[in-house]
């Protein structure tokens, strides 16, 4: 008979719930680490995502429907059509037929309005109205388009008469039709309801037009009515061959949908039409590459020919939808870089302190850990237990952190934000164990000491930090020869975004190894000193542990995105500044057409804000020599505007170089010229002919490559005294002053002249979201660098700070005052702080000038390719370079000198027991 023995249950504590209550505060401190840096992460790609948005639906907004919409049309150019078949197709149920299935098949692949889109019947010729009692500025006839467009009715509110009709069976030969028009046409042009307008047929009678109603549209700026601009109003123009120049109306006929055959009968050659107008709040920019597939697809691919077969087999499509969706991407590939670089830095800094914080917490239960692998814990069992332990605490504070991100940052794509805020709760589970198996891989009991004035890395250490140090090193010059070749950060590699960290790396694992040796060759002569504080300061220094490359790393990192991010938001400012003093020319510019009136620069001298006025003569279109080519010539007072080239540093120039007296007898008047006038017409004589009538003869004394007057590459500047007659009267007025009051400036004025001001042209470069969204990322990314690196740097003085306290306990006992173990401290800490100082100005040094070749801040600072001022280059700022380093040699020796005060406050027994326990 078998008996059964029962068992004892084992006693099984529970590790994870022991070790949070043996250490609440160490938990609480990482979990809110955690999940700042989870929200961080996850809020980044939201940000981006949603400024990106913004910078799309703002460039569309800028661009407006007439470049926006996609317009398909029939043409029927150099094809013979029956005269029925073309009237039918010209019928209301010919363009809404197809336009549905137009409509469906492109906003598959395209957002779509279908408020906004339209379709109908339109002339493809202005049609000249002879009508006598129609508005003619200068005596010539105005001209019309008609069109026939649906949704008349709910896109517009009557304001007088009643909306257009058409009869069932117009034909070709139709005589009478009605029409509306616009509030603002029938202002502008005399129209009212009951007006009879007699279009000119072809081989047959005027097709006479009835105004029944006038209308007012309820949104003109959309697509319905600005995709063709004259349908809300009409607009001022001349025809080309016309010298004298003389102004006509040109506006739009609204006829009603069912009208379109009549306009066979005019020589309007009509042609149907479909409006396809993008719904811009649908649009993402992170879908730019599908919907650039889209357009090209409707401009001359698969989605053209289907619309097509729903159509005409003679369907044209025509966009600028493309170019301003190349516009975007090019301002975003120049902005991405450039925000990479703060996100890979700062990223890099967060990844330092959590790797830390581990470090921190492993170093904290050296002795437990080294105990328990004493009793026989296992590696794995060990980095098990110390994994859910972490597990418990960062998994939930990083799903907390991306919460918030979601909550702060609405509206965006999600995945992203998700991979990073797992990447953070991954690093933070693992940095934990990871220290701890690397510090307790052999079973030991007490450990080596860990100075790096002392110690000797292992041949593993060493093979694999010249390993990194070698491909940092290759990524670098890899990159060096790509920025200085191919534009480097323009074509969006991640190695641009790295670059900071690559020489962060470099500059860590050198500063490290070589910082011993000062170290070294400064303890014998320090051992002789008098003092006890140099001495001990230096050597304590010189215990600092090897592993310090972290901190280091985050501090170097830190530095370098700061002093970079600087540079960047530095150069930016100044591009735009300087860019809007070359397009303005002055602090403000007030210009007419033709010349000002007399007393114009006496009220523009009133206004407040106004410290000087220097008048210029214009003549924009003046023939030199041959005759064949036009170049601007503009007459000057040679001493107030030498004194303005030198206010707006444009083009400095010595003023009796330009004087008509510094060339007596020669009958030439001294010339200043831009190089490729000059490099034209060379330095002897040659006569202007001015397009105001008079003639001159100049002869170029000087060269520029630019004038605050005339912004383009091609310019004469000639003194004003020596020009003939009218040519001398001034055309601009150049002001100087602190501020020039733009309302003053404007009523001085009046209607005679134009007034621009710089700092209203200089707010005008920041106006897109992509742009503005894109400066605070940066900064925020920069600030919280910074703070990362603060945290950095209170972690590495944590770590000794039990250690410092038990010395300063044990020096007391023998004699040292407080304020001598302050000096001790501050001068332990100051080693450090001056290596990451100097090396921390000397890494942004080099980040910059590696990628300020391959980075053009034109873009980011205009909002376009080219600007006024040339290229903004990307150039160190010395501001941004020394006050970072500066702040991180201040802090250090202030959280010094705070822990020798507050060790100080102590009682020394407390402190001894402390550090002899440890």
């Amino acid at each position: 008979m078998t008996v059964r023995t029962a068992r004892r249950p084992r006693a099984v504590a529970p590790w994870v719930r022991t070790r949070l209550r043996a250490a609440p505060g160490a938990a609480v401190a990482l979990a809110v680490l955690v999940a700042v840096t989870a929200f961080l992460a996850a809020a980044l790609p939201l940000a981006v995502d949603r400024y990106g948005d913004a910078g799309l639906r703002r460039a569309m907004e800028v661009a407006g429907p007439g470049r926006t919409t996609v317009q398909l049309y029939t043409s029927h150019a150099n094809v013979i059509v029956p005269q029925e078949t073309r009237e039918a197709e010209l019928r209301r149920d010919a363009a809404r037929g197809p336009y549905d299935r137009i409509l469906a098949q492109a906003g598959r692949a395209l957002p779509l309005d279908t408020d906004q889109s339209s379709y109908g019947v339109r002339t493809t010729r202005r049609l000249e109205v002879p009508d006598p009692w129609l508005s003619r500025p200068d005596g010539v006839s105005p001209q019309f388009h008609l069109v026939a467009q649906n949704g008349l009715a709910g896109h517009s509110r009557l304001r007088a008469g009643r909306l257009p009709k058409a009869p069932d069976d117009v034909t070709a030969a139709t005589t009478a039709v009605e029409a509306a028009v616009s509030s603002d046409t029938a202002r502008k042009l005399n129209i009212e309801v009951g007006s009879v307008l007699h279009v000119p047929g072809v081989e047959r009678a005027p097709l006479t037009v009835r105004v029944t109603g006038v209308v007012e549209p309820r949104a003109p700026r959309e697509a319905y009515w600005s995709t063709t601009p004259v349908l809300r109003g009409p607009h001022l123009t001349t025809r080309p061959d016309d010298p004298s120049r003389n102004r006509f109306w040109v506006g739009a006929l609204l006829l009603p949908p069912d009208a379109g055959p009549a306009l066979l009968g005019t020589g309007g050659v009509p042609e149907r039409y479909w409006m396809l107008a993008p719904e811009a709040s649908a649009l993402h920019g992170h879908d730019l590459p599908e919907l650039k597939s889209a357009v090209a697809s409707l401009e001359a691919g698969p989605l053209l020919r289907r619309a097509g077969t729903a159509a005409s087999s003679t369907l044209l499509a025509e966009t600028s939808l493309d170019d301003v969706f190349g516009e975007y991407a090019g301002l975003r590939a120049a902005i991405g870089p450039v925000v990479a670089v703060a996100a890979f830095g700062t990223g890099t800094v967060a990844a330092v302190v959590l790797l830390m914080a581990g470090s921190l917490a492993a170093g904290r239960r050296r002795a437990e850990l080294t105990l328990l692998r004493a009793r026989g814990a296992s590696l794995r069992g060990l980095t098990g237990r110390l994994l859910a332990e972490t597990a418990v605490v960062t998994v939930p504070a990083a799903a907390l952190g991306l919460a918030a991100a979601r909550l702060t940052v609405p509206g965006a794509r999600l995945p992203y934000a998700v991979a990073a805020a797992g990447a953070v709760a991954l690093l933070a589970c693992a940095a934990l164990p990871l220290r701890a198996v690397a510090a307790h891989r052999a079973v030991r009991v007490h450990a080596a000491r860990d100075d790096i004035a002392s110690a000797r890395p292992s041949r593993r250490r060493t093979v694999a930090e010249l390993t990194l140090l070698a491909l940092a090193v290759g990524a670098v010059v890899t990159l060096r020869t790509r920025g200085a070749g191919d534009g480097g950060a323009a074509s969006g590699d991640e190695l641009v975004s790295l670059a900071p960290v690559l020489v962060g790396v470099i500059a860590a694992l050198v500063l490290v190894r070589l910082h011993p040796l000062p170290l070294r060759g400064l303890a014998r002569p320090a051992a002789r000193l008098r003092g006890v504080v140099g001495p001990l300061s230096l050597a304590r220094a010189g215990r600092t542990p090897e592993s310090a490359v972290l901190p280091l790393l985050a501090l170097l990192t830190a530095l370098t995105t700061a002093a970079f991010g600087g540079s960047v938001l530095t150069g930016v400012a100044d591009a735009r500044d300087r860019a809007a003093t070359v397009a303005v020319g002055a602090d403000a510019r007030v210009e007419g057409l033709r010349a000002l009136p007399s007393e114009l620069a006496g009220k523009v001298r009133r206004a407040p804000g106004v410290r000087e006025v220097t008048a210029v003569s214009v003549a924009y279109y003046s023939y030199p020599s041959d005759g064949r080519l036009t170049v601007p010539v503009a007459g000057v007072d040679p001493v107030g505007y030498a004194a303005l080239t030198r206010h707006t540093g444009i083009g400095t120039f010595d003023a009796a170089e330009l004087e008509a007296s510094a060339a007596p007898g020669s009958g030439a008047l001294p010339a200043l010229a831009s190089p490729t006038v000059a490099d034209r017409y060379g330095t002897r004589p040659f006569p202007v002919r001015l397009d105001t009538g008079g003639s001159i003869t100049v002869r170029i004394v000087a060269v520029r490559e630019r004038t605050p007057v005339l912004a383009g590459q091609e310019f004469l500047l000639v003194d004003r005294s020596g020009l003939p007659g009218d040519s001398a009267r001034p055309t601009a007025l150049l002001v100087t002053g602190d501020r020039p009051d733009a309302g003053a400036l404007r009523e001085a004025a009046g209607g005679a002249a134009r007034v621009q001001l710089r700092t209203e042209r200089l707010a005008g470069f920041v106006d897109s979201p992509l742009q503005s969204g894109a400066e605070r990322v940066y900064i925020a990314a920069v600030a919280a660098g910074a703070g990362y690196a603060v945290l950095a740097l209170l972690l590495t003085l944590l770590r000794a700070a039990p250690e410092r306290a038990a010395l300063l306990a044990r020096l007391r006992t023998m004699g040292l005052t407080r304020a001598q173990g302050r000096r001790l401290l501050v001068l332990e800490s100051l080693p450090q702080a001056l290596l990451a100082a100097a090396g921390g100005i000397l890494t942004a040094w080099a980040a910059v000038r590696l990628l300020s070749p391959g980075i053009d801040l034109t873009t980011i600072a205009v909002s376009a390719s080219s600007s006024p001022a040339g290229r903004a280059a990307l150039r160190t700022d010395p501001v941004s370079l020394v006050v970072p380093a500066l702040a991180v040699v201040a802090l250090t020796v202030g959280i010094s000198a705070a822990q020798a005060w507050w060790s100080g406050r102590r009682g020394s027994v407390r402190e001894l027991r402390a550090g002899d326990a440890r």
